[in-house]
């Protein structure tokens, strides 16, 4: 009877835990579905709030498993402070592991510094974000190479972000003291000018022992052309001092020359007079640079203009449901046409991830057309 009435007792312990576990492992994986599951065409951006819930409720499913059993009040408190400790040694050593970079990503979202596709510089690293996780930050550089920065590390350092609204592009260039400054500033600003820059000025930043340091500036509206916005500044800067016989001492040039005092360091005067211009925007080598950083923020975009689809909607059913009769047809036409709307760019993400998952250059090309075709179609 004794062996019976320990199994028994075992047995009804075991029982009463898995009633205990069952019902909230269930319950998890249902959140899982519901959060993650579900929706595979999410892009990072939006699953990273939805796995920091489900982290969330994993805690609060071992409490209530803890609470749920079948043990005395004093272990039921002894394993609550277990789980306490463990938490709290977890937290006390994330500054040497990776649980710092799970809570750098938790500062850099909350602080929204930067987001997938603006141009950004950490030390001396210089690209466009192409992705965000939890625990690091990716991005595309100016040899269209991808580097994964650690979280801990981007909020260790400083980090500038230009600004999408537009950035100030400039070059510095020597030049020599027998170059007066008045005849040299409008040149400066008519090449910022030929390179597309707006409301170019000129700055004098050194007086050096053999050359004056210049540097001019304009502003650039449209930052996604930054890299060739500065290689056009400089050619404009060349052609333009070229095109005036002002000979270029940058950085340093020591006049002790075997020649005669009337020769210059000039090249060969070009056969057209035809004022060089910035080059067409047809070709510009940035969409092949930061092709995935352009696709991250496209994504995006596209994920917002989805959410704002899916709230009008929601509020245009409400509307539904208090309207006359008259006007419920109008209202459904609407709701409809959103909806639509939403699962196209839901095809569109989703194709995006098939690229991105399976790239190759005809796989880009085909890309951009579709880009093309959306952006039409929006517009």
């Amino acid at each position: 009877m004794d062996i019976l009435e320990r199994l028994y007792l075992v047995l009804s312990t075991l029982v009463m835990s898995l009633i205990t576990i069952a019902p909230v492992v269930v319950g998890l994986c249902i959140a899982n579905w519901y959060l993650l599951g579900r929706k595979r065409d999410l892009d990072e951006e939006s699953r990273f709030p939805r796995r920091i819930i489900m982290l969330l409720l994993s805690g609060l499913g071992v409490v209530i498993i803890i609470l749920g059993l079948p043990v005395g009040e004093t272990n039921i408190t002894g394993l609550l402070t277990l789980f306490g400790l463990l938490v709290t040694a977890v937290i006390a050593l994330s500054s040497t592991t990776f649980v710092a970079n799970a809570m750098a990503g938790l500062m850099l979202r909350s602080v929204r510094s930067f987001r997938p596709g603006d141009f950004v510089r950490v030390g001396e690293h210089f690209g466009r974000v192409s992705g965000r996780g939890l625990f690091h930050t990716e991005i595309q550089i100016e040899d269209r190479d991808l580097t994964t920065l650690p979280n801990l590390y981007l909020v260790s350092h400083p980090i500038t972000v230009v600004r999408a609204s537009g950035t100030i592009v400039s070059a510095t260039v020597s030049l020599g003291y027998d170059n007066p400054h008045s005849a040299i500033e409008p040149l400066l600003v008519e090449a910022a000018k030929r390179a597309g820059l707006q409301e170019p000025f000129m700055q004098i930043t050194e007086l050096g022992d053999f050359s004056v340091t210049y540097r001019v500036a304009g502003f650039l509206p449209e930052v996604k052309q930054l890299l060739t916005a500065r290689s056009n500044l400089r050619a404009m800067m060349l052609d333009t001092l070229h095109d005036a016989k002002v000979e270029i001492v940058s950085p340093t040039f020591m006049y002790q020359r075997q020649t005669s005092g009337e020769a210059r360091s000039l090249p060969p005067r070009r056969p057209s007079r035809r004022k060089r211009t910035a080059p067409a925007k047809d070709s510009i080598p940035e969409e092949l640079i930061f092709d995935k950083a352009e696709q991250a923020e496209r994504l995006e975009q596209l994920g917002a203009m989805r959410e704002k689809l899916a709230a009008e909607a929601k509020e245009l059913e409400d509307q539904l449901k208090k309207a006359d009769p008259a006007e419920q047809a109008q209202l459904e036409r609407k709701i409809d046409r959103r909806r639509k709307r939403s699962e196209a760019i839901a095809k569109i993400i989703e194709t995006y991830q098939e690229e991105e998952n399976a790239p190759s250059k005809g796989g880009r090309k085909r890309s951009k057309a579709k880009k093309a075709k959306t952006r039409n179609k929006q517009k």
